[in-house]
């Protein structure tokens, strides 16, 4: 099963967790310091919520499709290129407390999307702050993950 990823970064953590559990009717799937995430069964959704700067307005971080396999990264991998979009992959980077594969595009409106599979749990918060923002000259198209500096 896949299901669309919302990454929010968020002033209050505390208070968005609660407000989140409330909205969905379940508890995070994983805490961490500064970092929060859920499961969602129904709709199928994965909400990350990243403290950010206190008294900020939440705010996108990015956005994702998990999927079940690298398998189906490596397909959007080949779908991105196909249709000429500029793409960044990334094997077994340490992202949001997990070990993933993935790949980074940006839309039209320069919003990052990542598609990714969890390969398994991480102690590392890790990221990829040192990405290249789209339009750079390596032609990658990633944006970031779990950071709170946006510069993309």
């Amino acid at each position: 099963m896949s299901r669309v990823q919302l990454a929010l970064n968020v002033a209050d953590l505390e208070a968005s967790v609660a407000f989140y559990s409330a909205l969905f009717g379940v508890e995070p799937a994983k805490r961490r310091p500064g970092y929060a995430n859920f499961a969602v069964a129904e709709p199928p959704l994965k909400l990350v919520l990243i403290e950010g700067e206190p008294g900020q307005d939440t705010r996108l971080d990015h956005l994702g499709v998990e999927v079940e396999a690298t398998a189906q990264v490596d397909a959007a991998t080949a779908r991105f290129k196909e249709s000429g979009l500029a793409s960044f992959e990334e094997k077994d980077t340490s992202c949001c407390y997990a070990v993933q594969d993935k790949v980074w595009v940006h839309g039209p409106g320069r919003e990052p999307w990542e598609v990714y599979v969890v390969k398994g749990d991480s102690d590392q918060k890790g990221g990829t702050e040192h990405l290249p923002a789209p339009g750079a000259a390596t032609g990658a198209a990633a944006a970031g993950c779990c950071t709170t500096a946006r510069d993309s």
